[in-house]
């Protein structure tokens, strides 16, 4: 059972920590919290509850923060993996999300062509453009329950392939390609994962339901590729409609947590040329389970070396 901590006080690293909820199915703020390695476990543990309650969490002013920091922080909350299964030219701890390599403008859950999808993500802006350069997360978990009936049990039955060969060329920001992009995606695609996943997976924590997908899924087995889509896109409708979403402006010193198991997110390409990085920890996550208490199948790939399996 979650405790809701939205708006209350409880006493903290640098006093009392308050969640602020920003948006009625996702989102929430946390003041008066200063992350790191050292925060006592009762902080640790309402960040947790918070993330848990909120699916996605945001932090201002930690201008202390640094990848080292960082990762103090991320393993008080769980054990991190490495930076990417195939992409190791960006760094040892955290990945760089930069738009030099990559723009990650359409809607996914990370890393989800691996079986061990990441718990959560703790993401730190480094250097944001001038104007532009919002992300947005989407809750599959309320994109679940506002399922009629009928579609419920539908997406219940089905499973996904996921792989990492992402259609780069099917978002309007990819048309113009650089060779530094390139090198990029043939890194991204230099060892080939498969898995399926049940569409409908049951939350490890908290036992909610929330549908599984984002532009890593490639196929329905048993359906045509014209059935894949019509079904892909009434799901992915359910879980990206504007109620469902919280959009945040990004500040330098700002930190957004993220649960993985449970929301799908898009990085707004809307920052023309400018520059913009933030470096990012996933933490190790536990294999999808179905309603039906089946576990997500590998098909292709090893993910040992990524990540460990979170119990």
């Amino acid at each position: 059972m979650i405790r809701k901590v939205d708006n209350q006080g409880i006493q903290g690293h640098s006093g009392p920590m308050k969640t602020v909820k920003l948006g009625a199915n996702i989102g929430a703020r946390i003041d008066d919290v200063q992350i790191g390695g050292d925060l006592p476990d009762e902080i640790v543990h309402e960040i947790n509850e918070a993330l848990l309650e909120h699916e996605v969490v945001f932090f201002r002013g930690q201008h202390h923060v640094d990848e080292k920091v960082q990762y103090a922080f991320a393993e008080r909350l769980g054990i991190p993996t490495t930076p990417h299964p195939t992409v190791r030219s960006r760094g040892t701890r955290t990945l760089a999300i930069d738009s030099t390599y990559d723009k990650a403008d359409s809607w996914h859950t990370d890393v989800t062509f691996v079986d061990r999808v990441p718990k959560a993500s703790i993401l730190r802006a480094v250097h944001l453009p001038p104007y532009g350069g919002t992300t947005t997360w989407a809750s599959a978990t309320a994109g679940y329950e506002q399922l009629p009936p009928a579609m419920k049990a539908l997406a219940e039955s089905l499973w996904a392939v996921h792989t990492n060969i992402y259609d780069y060329a099917a978002t309007a920001a990819e048309k113009s390609v650089t060779s530094t992009a390139e090198r990029y995606r043939a890194e991204f695609r230099s060892e080939y994962f498969e898995v399926e996943h049940p569409v409908v997976r049951v939350h490890p924590e908290t036992g909610k339901r929330a549908i599984l997908l984002g532009h890593f899924a490639k196929s329905f087995p048993g359906l045509s590729s014209t059935e894949f889509r019509a079904l892909f896109e009434l799901l992915q409708d359910r879980v990206t409609r504007l109620e469902n979403t919280i959009r945040w402006s990004w500040e330098l010193g700002d930190i957004a947590i993220w649960d993985n198991r449970s929301t799908q997110h898009y990085a707004v390409s809307d920052y023309d040329d400018q520059y913009r990085r933030l470096e990012r920890i996933t933490l190790a996550g536990d294999v999808p389970v179905s309603v039906q208490g089946e576990y997500s199948r590998v098909v292709a790939g090893d993910a040992s070396g990524y990540s460990a399996i979170a119990s």
